[in-house]
């Protein structure tokens, strides 16, 4: 029998360096099979030096998550380190203590008040993409170093280095907020960067999200400022106690460099011919004389805030499969993979020959198909010294590919896997979920899936990573949610992106933008009320509370949901949707035409009404959770009088006067109609439609991420099954046998002869679709929440289709979760693995009868 605390955590930081709070909830995750363990208390751990002795606490709890800070509130900058045991009931084991474990409060914010950012004094044009600039600044420091802080952001992109020496591994930080609200710094230990006497930090910062071109038809420059900035503190702390502080100011000197362009859509440019004129940048004793002075800029117009969400890196390298010429001839290399990053070359060359990298997630007529692009470049260029081989990879934008062009490659350097590389980028979030089966093209789906998510969850939860748009999207975010919760542990990626919403929404009448951070567009000026969009202030929240249990997040989340219910929804004199209003509706439905996306077949109004019963439950269920029963009451009687309402508009005679999946799917799995007899009249009907459709798909963003769930209700999961496994357009399955690598925004992306769809709406890299797999999960993998956190969990996983195994594991707060089954000549066998200190309940297919069970391993076989 083992036990221990495989992880103990502190809010929902990744890297516990540089937080908000001062008083950080702890929670721990458990490892082992120990059978039926539940804590009844433990003991916590604080030391403030290593010197000290600790602090011990102890409490009569069961619970292990976002338990209260037991010790003083943290100072300013300080750190302390934290361990973790925990005992069982009577009779049964403690733990063992966990490892000791850090957390180290960040900078309050009067410490920010009088260092302000800086810029070149250099003269730009502020409406033409700006060239990143150089900063640097010499300093010296005493002989007993003790420790030393890195506190930097920029406005833009930026990367820091000390004494020649990369800071951290993070890129394109630090990321995009809502700036004009909040503006993220990021923390660093650097430590053992620095050296006595003599030293140089210098940092390169480019346009970024804050300076550059955002949104399409053109876009839009200077969002939020008009130049780039740097805004950095270090603190360097003696043996002797005192601090010394460099902080941006005009001492610092400025200068271009090699890094002559980079923009988020259009890409870099680099002239290694330049490398000489600022080599040793970053190093003390550097001749920078003809370097510029700086200047001082305003404070940032948003809240300066500690990262809370981990930061974006290079997380893995793809090698290429293939490198082929097109069918006109040019140099092309296929990495195998739909992918998001940019490319890593080691190349060598005469002078002044320029390569030009071109990127595609597909081709079209043996070409790179650039259409779906639309107005972003794509483009990035590299400029050889001839002084011998170089790497270099961009540093200030990120591309959507598969396919690269490689136009003007130098003979010198033969083209094969060392000379290039695809950098896969993404926020890097803890991998929690995982799913296997019997059929290979459903496993390879719900890689698509992944794939997808990495893609697409890069700072913020982004539409696509490719073309001229890359904004944060709230329907599509709204109806992946579930899916991203079990794939990764999205907790504080959802977090600072919420913050974001509810600074928007606060100031546009609580209408949550239709992408978060909002920028300006002609069809969100102002943001305007539009369901299952703006109901991710709802939804989102009970997800996110169902996946990770953290009821203080909740609240913090309950005023966007509240006010979004209570104030911006736009309705008609009986409380459902104004029919003049504006709506997305069941987007990208496979009937809706090419230039047309949002004509779909079911009424724009059936859904939005739908979507706003369902979210008035689910916002009685949010106020009921956190204990206030008058709330949930309130919304509760809005709830049923809005269902009577949706049957007296939309089912007048019992039948909905739409015919169409997406309506019967919503009906049934928001439980919208009368009574049983039309629910079983509703259950034949769309079961008719799907018979009738040939088991193909019919619904978009709205009704994709419902229709399982509405056919397990109605105990057609064989039916469901049955759409799962269909090859043909449009289906899942239809973008894997099409070869197909990640989930697209269209169901036929790509038509069947290898064409793109015309339309414009043509991503390769759409997470929407792939919402489907929160079913999977729950169906066939068997695993879902019955209460937060997965303290109580389901486990009834239900075969079908042609499947003869399957197995899933999700990692949880408690700790690892999994099952695997079987079923071979009618016999049908189960395992499960329960972590400690939470229960299962297990449901085996054909039966109503539900077993608890405690932590530890279990067989069932049926």
């Amino acid at each position: 029998m083992a036990l221990s605390i495989s992880r103990v955590s502190f809010e929902h930081y990744a890297s516990p360096l540089g937080i908000a709070e001062t008083a950080p909830r702890i929670s721990w995750r458990f490892d082992g099979d120990a059978p039926d363990w539940e804590q009844s208390s433990y003991d916590i751990q604080v030391t403030r030096s290593v010197n000290d002795k600790p602090k011990s606490f102890s409490s009569k709890s069961s619970d292990s998550l976002y338990q209260p800070w037991p010790d003083d509130p943290l100072e300013e900058a300080q750190p302390v380190s934290v361990r973790v045991r925990a005992h069982g009931r009577s009779k049964q084991p403690s733990t063992p203590w966990s490892d000791w474990v850090s957390v180290e409060t960040g900078l309050f914010k009067k410490s920010w008040e009088n260092v302000k950012p800086i810029a070149s004094t250099i003269k730009i044009n502020v409406t033409a993409p700006k060239r990143p600039v150089y900063f640097r600044k010499e300093f010296k420091l005493p002989d007993d170093i003790l420790s030393a802080r890195l506190y930097i952001t920029a406005l833009g992109i930026y990367e820091a280095e000390i004494n020649g020496k990369r800071v951290g591994d993070s890129v394109l930080a630090p990321g995009w907020q809502s700036f004009h609200h909040r503006h993220v710094y990021d923390t660093y230990d650097v430590t053992k960067l620095l050296t006595p006497g003599s030293n140089a930090i210098g940092a390169l910062a480019g346009e970024g999200w804050y300076a550059g071109r955002l949104g399409f038809a053109g876009g839009q420059r200077n969002i939020y400022g008009n130049t780039t900035g740097l805004l950095a503190q270090l603190h360097v702390k003696s043996k002797s106690g005192k601090t010394l502080k460099i902080v941006t100011d005009t001492t610092w000197k400025s200068s271009f460099g090699p890094a002559t362009a980079g923009e988020i859509y259009d890409g870099d440019k680099y002239n290694a011919t330049l490398e000489a004129d600022i080599k040793g940048w970053s190093k003390p004793g550097f001749k920078g004389s003809s370097w510029s002075d700086t200047r001082l800029l305003p404070s940032p117009d948003g809240e300066l805030v500690p990262a809370e969400q981990p930061p974006v890196r290079r997380v893995e390298e793809v090698k290429p499969q293939r490198f082929f010429k097109s069918a006109s001839g040019k140099q092309l290399v296929d990495f195998g993979q739909n992918l998001v990053g940019w490319l890593r070359l080691n190349v060598d060359g005469p002078k002044n020959t320029t390569i030009r990298l071109r990127h595609a997630e597909v081709l079209e007529d043996g070409e790179l198909a650039l259409r779906p692009l639309r107005l972003a470049k794509a483009e990035d260029y590299l400029t050889l010294s001839g002084e011998g081989p170089i790497e270099w990879e961009p540093k200030f934008t990120f591309h959507g590919f598969r396919y690269a062009e490689l136009y003007g490659w130098p003979e010198e350097t033969p083209l094969n896997a060392n000379s290039v590389r695809a950098i896969v980028v993404h926020t890097d979030l803890e991998e929690t979920g995982y799913f296997n089966c019997s059929n290979s093209l459903l496993n390879k789906f719900h890689s698509n899936v992944r794939w997808s998510m990495k893609g697409n969850f890069l700072s913020i939860p982004t539409d696509c990573p490719q073309r001229d748009e890359r904004l944060g999207w709230t329907g599509d975010a709204h109806a992946f949610g579930p899916t991203s919760n079990y794939l990764y542990d999205t907790s504080a990626f959802w977090k600072g992106w919420h913050k974001d919403i509810w600074s928007e929404m606060s100031q546009n009448q609580m209408v949550p933008p239709f992408y978060v951070p909002s920028i300006p567009w002609f069809l969100d000026r102002p943001p305007k009320p539009a369901s299952v969009w703006g109901d991710v202030v709802v939804g989102n929240p009970w997800h996110i509370y169902q996946s990770f249990g953290d009821k203080a997040l909740l609240q913090k989340h309950l005023p966007q949901a509240q006010n979004w219910i209570d104030i911006g929804i736009s309705r008609n004199d009986v409380g459902l949707w104004n029919r003049s209003s504006f709506q997305f509706g069941d987007w990208l439905d496979p009937l809706s035409p090419p230039d047309d996306p949002g004509s779909a077949t079911t009424d724009k109004y059936l859904v939005s009404d739908a979507y706003l019963i369902k979210m008035t439950e689910t916002l009685s269920q949010i106020t009921g959770a956190l204990g206030n029963s008058k709330l949930a009451k309130k919304y509760q009687t809005q709830h049923s009088d809005l269902k009577r309402e949706f049957q007296s508009a939309w089912a007048p005679d019992g039948k909905l006067v739409n015919r169409t999946q997406t309506a019967y799917a919503l009906s049934l799995a928001f439980d919208l109609l009368k009574d049983d007899k039309h629910k079983t009249a509703a259950a034949d009907t769309l079961r008719d439609i799907i018979k009738n459709n040939d088991y193909l798909v019919g619904t978009g963003f709205a009704g994709t991420s419902q229709l399982g769930f509405a056919l397990s209700d109605i105990n057609s999961t064989d039916v469901f099954y049955r759409m799962l496994l269909q090859e043909k357009v449009p289906s899942w399955l239809y973008q894997v046998v099409m070869g197909g690598t990640t989930t697209w925004e269209r169901w036929d992306s790509m038509l069947p002869n290898g064409t793109i769809n015309p339309g414009e709406m043509t991503s390769f890299n759409h997470y929407s679709f792939g919402s489907v797999a929160n079913w999977m999960h729950q169906f066939i993998g068997g695993i879902a929440p019955l209460e937060p956190g997965y303290k109580t969990v389901s486990i009834a996983p239900i075969p079908g289709g042609n499947l003869s195994h399957a197995s899933a594991t999700y990692v949880s707060q408690y700790g690892t979760i999994s099952t695997d089954w079987t079923l071979s000549n009618g016999k049908f066998h189960l395992k499960v693995r329960v972590p400690p200190n939470t229960k299962a309940k297990v449901t085996l297919p054909g039966s109503q009868k539900t077993k608890t069970v405690g932590s530890g391993s279990h067989e069932f076989s049926v």
